[in-house]
């Protein structure tokens, strides 16, 4: 096997075992063999086959993205940027969304440009939430990602006949057949000649599935040893259905039927007891959380662009809640949202102290793989896998330079990532994604979303054209 070594770099993002916790190492080395970390530290003494010079770079750990719907929402891009339901508490879930969807032959250029810009981010680990698509696992392996697969499945789809009014059509036997289709894929994934995928069991929504295939699906994902990950407590509408239905809130209903612990992930998890557009008469949510150490898949750009957010991303750190990081929408840029988790926080806290750079990196990190059942990757550490990125520390966006991650999430962004490396094998170099073609894929997204855009009014339930649905920033002459 060949022995790649990253000698002598500024400085290393390493994994301090006695602290557990990441630490900033000056000078470090970096050396990797067969995919996996042999050394992290000072003075390496092995052998090395190839010898990378770490002058001018920061060497940090591959980011986890554990909420991502690669299939859909690169294609809402420039229409949904400002749209939300009145009607349905400023969601765009149910009226707008389903109308932008993309088709079969859009998906695959879809994908190509969400896991494009995840790599240019620094993403080496993404959860794909999508419906099975022909051809999934072969794509997803294309990209060089580490990628866990969760296919979803639900008893139920939603809809509006006037935007103010959710409904929704129901049909438990499609429920389970589509559940034991995402099983039979997620072991094929396991089974993928790449090595790089994996999977997780994803009920789609709370206010989707009927109360059997969330019991079965979760006792399905105990039994193979998987995570188990759920949209909940993510609108008003939702927040609202459940007490209807069964009197407990979101999460209270999903600790009631036993489904929640330190595999579960809720996505979202906006919408507690004690979150001002939902209060209730109980305040137990957040403790729920943190006591049954269920994860959440904080996503804050696609509610911020509806006026909606977390409160907050401090707060449920502080109580005890295992938070992970997505991109639940375009751009796909985990660094971005990065920085927006940290400035909703604060300004939802009033309080600059509400969190700090180490507590959204931790979440970016080892607080995703934790969600995802791996002790492997999201840290830099003998043994774990050589997923990792190459930081131009020199880049002018980075300087000055006197604390590095912070001049990353906050100043630099992607524009700073030189190289990432996925099982050792170098899947972006000098800025560029080397396993696909990201350009031609977004042109033929872009042509791909004219046919989008011209089916979208026999989609609206008032067959509303788009450009009444999305206004244009400016007219058009």
């Amino acid at each position: 096997m060949t022995i790649t070594l990253i000698k002598n770099a500024d400085l290393v993002v390493a994994w301090d075992e006695s602290e557990k916790r990441h630490a900033y190492l000056p000078g470090g080395d970096v050396a990797f063999e067969d995919g996996v970390l042999r050394f992290v530290g000072r003075g390496y003494e092995g052998t090395a086959d190839v010898e990378i010079s770490g002058t001018g770079l920061m060497v940090m750990p591959g980011l986890v993205n554990i909420h991502s719907h690669p299939t859909s929402e690169p294609m809402n891009k420039g229409l949904i940027d400002e749209i939300g339901s009145p009607g349905l508490y400023n969601s765009s879930l149910y009226e707008f969304m389903p109308i932008f969807r993309s088709d079969a032959e859009a998906i695959p250029d879809c994908v190509r440009v969400a896991l494009s810009e995840l790599l240019l981010s620094g993403v080496t680990t993404l959860a794909d939430l999508s419906m099975a698509h022909p051809g999934w696992l072969d794509l997803l392996a294309e990209a060089g990602m580490r990628v866990c697969i969760a296919p979803m499945f639900k008893s139920a789809r939603w809809f509006t006949k006037n935007g103010h009014v959710v409904e929704y059509e129901w049909d438990e036997a499609a429920g389970v057949k589509a559940m034991e289709e995402a099983f039979a894929l997620i072991q094929r994934a396991e089974q993928h000649p790449s090595g790089r995928l994996f999977g997780m069991a994803c009920p789609a929504q709370i206010d989707t599935c009927a109360p059997e295939l969330l019991r079965d699906s979760r006792a399905e994902a105990k039994a193979r040893g998987l995570s188990w990950q759920i949209h909940a407590a993510q609108s008003v509408v939702e927040f609202h259905e459940i007490t209807r239905r069964h009197g407990f809130t979101p999460i209270q209903w999903l600790h009631e039927m036993g489904l929640l612990d330190e595999r579960a992930v809720i996505g979202h998890g906006i919408f507690l007891d004690d979150h001002p557009s939902t209060p209730w008469h109980t305040k137990r949510d957040l403790d729920i959380l943190a006591d049954t150490g269920t994860t959440v898949a904080h996503c804050p750009t696609v509610f911020a662009r509806r006026g909606i957010t977390l409160k907050d991303f401090g707060r449920y750190k502080r109580r005890g809640v295992n938070l992970g990081v997505g991109t639940d929408t375009y751009p796909h840029n985990l660094l971005d949202e990065l920085r927006l988790v940290a400035y909703l926080a604060r300004t939802q806290a009033n309080d600059p102290r509400t969190m700090t750079t180490t507590d959204v990196f931790d979440a970016a990190t080892i607080g995703g793989a934790r969600a995802l059942g791996r002790n492997d990757i999201g840290r830099l550490a003998v043994g774990c896998r050589a997923d990792f990125v190459l930081v131009d520390a020199t880049h002018p966006r980075m300087q000055p330079n006197h604390d590095p991650v912070r001049a990353l999430i906050y100043a630099a962004g992607d524009r700073a990532v030189r190289d990432v490396y996925v099982d050792g094998i170098k899947v972006v170099g000098d800025g560029q994604v080397l396993t696909m073609d990201f350009k031609q894929a977004a042109l033929n997204l872009s042509e791909a979303q004219k046919r989008i855009v011209a089916r979208a009014p026999q989609q609206d339930w008032a067959h509303r054209p788009v450009d009444k649905i999305a206004p244009p920033t400016f007219k058009w002459l």
